[in-house]
């Protein structure tokens, strides 16, 4: 299969292609697809084989839950069996945009898009893309990241092609996304809303809305059965070994400095993912990807994956990484870079 390429205006795009491409999804086709967070690998919610065909394209287990993409608020009663107050709540306040609420789900949800559980992930992007792109389609659109199970999520459309070239039906290319990492999940189907992955939407927001979140077990490493996309398996790993270091700043330097030394001197070819502060402490022969300041998580989440990824290409054994505090959307990032490393940490 040749993979189809469309470029759109991210703010007024092309209806003609978004209505071909719509049409793709309806009969079963995959498509991927820019949101404000990631790319997408969408298909018909509503149809088995064609969420089905996710699963074989991205090589991800199935039991590994997938968000179903709305284009109205309303489309959520659609899907859920009931809506807790919660879920409203958070709705209202964050709709359009990225955050994935859990429910309970109907009969009409199938399986496969909820790993065999009783819940369902939903949301309402911001993307004008993929609000016009799922108007069109008519149907929720289940679509997990674009990307090989277990590498890192794709920011732009060329990333999406170098996983899933000839894997997929199309790819709608609108830019690079804005945010960088995946939805903020919560489930309210718990009787406090839980945390299920941090993203977009801070904990610090939830809070601010609910009064009272709760943290899953399995952001700090649970096997426990998974009710949201990306919380059991390894995800978001370049092709080398990564290794994340967490520490205060001044601390965190000097560990990684240590350590890219002493793999240097071991003849291996060092990667290294830092601040612009420690990028200048580290010695010539280091490859190095610099995401500017700690402070700005939100600059560092938009291009983690990009950064990521850029390894792939250049003659590393190993990576290390600078983690950041998890404040605001340091959290999200962090989550990220620990799954990245498979929680191989080095700690002052």
């Amino acid at each position: 299969m040749k993979t189809k390429y469309y470029r759109v205006d991210p703010v007024k795009p092309d209806t003609g292609v978004l209505t071909e491409t719509a049409a793709l999804l309806r009969q079963g086709d995959l498509v991927a697809f820019p949101t404000e967070t990631v790319y997408g690998l969408g298909a018909n919610g509503l149809n088995e084989q064609a969420v089905k065909a996710i699963y074989q394209a991205k090589g991800r287990p199935s039991d590994n839950p997938l968000i179903l993409h709305i284009d109205a608020v309303a489309k959520l009663d659609e899907l859920a069996a009931t809506v807790p107050a919660n879920a409203r709540a958070l709705a209202e306040r964050f709709w359009p945009g990225p955050l994935t609420v859990v429910v309970e789900r109907q009969p009409k949800v199938p399986d496969a898009v909820t790993g065999g559980l009783n819940t369902v992930a939903v949301r309402l992007p911001s993307s004008v893309v993929a609000r016009e792109l799922i108007r069109l389609a008519g149907v929720p659109v289940a679509a997990p990241s674009a990307n090989t199970s277990g590498r890192p999520s794709p920011t732009t459309a060329q990333a999406v092609l170098a996983d899933l070239d000839g894997k997929i039906a199309a790819v709608i290319d609108a830019g690079p996304c804005e945010i960088g990492v995946e939805s903020t999940v919560v489930d309210c189907t718990t009787p406090v809303p839980t945390l299920l992955r941090p993203g977009g939407i801070t904990y610090e927001m939830l809070l601010a809305v609910l009064g009272e979140v709760e943290v899953d077990p399995t952001l700090a490493g649970s096997q426990a059965v998974p009710k949201s996309p990306g919380m059991k398996y390894t995800h978001y790993a370049p092709l080398a070994p990564l290794i994340l270091v967490e520490a205060e700043p001044a601390a965190a330097a000097m560990l990684v400095k240590r350590e890219v030394e002493q793999a240097l001197a071991a003849g291996k070819r060092v990667g290294a993912i830092v601040s612009g502060e420690v990028a200048d402490i580290l010695p010539a022969r280091t490859i190095k990807a610099v995401y500017g300041v700690r402070a700005d998580a939100a600059a560092i989440a938009a291009s983690l994956y990009t950064m990521l990824r850029s390894f792939d290409d250049k003659p590393v054994d190993i990576i290390y990484a600078e983690g950041i505090a998890e404040n605001g959307l340091g959290l999200a990032v962090m989550n990220r870079l620990r799954k990245a490393a498979g929680y191989h940490i080095i700690r002052a």
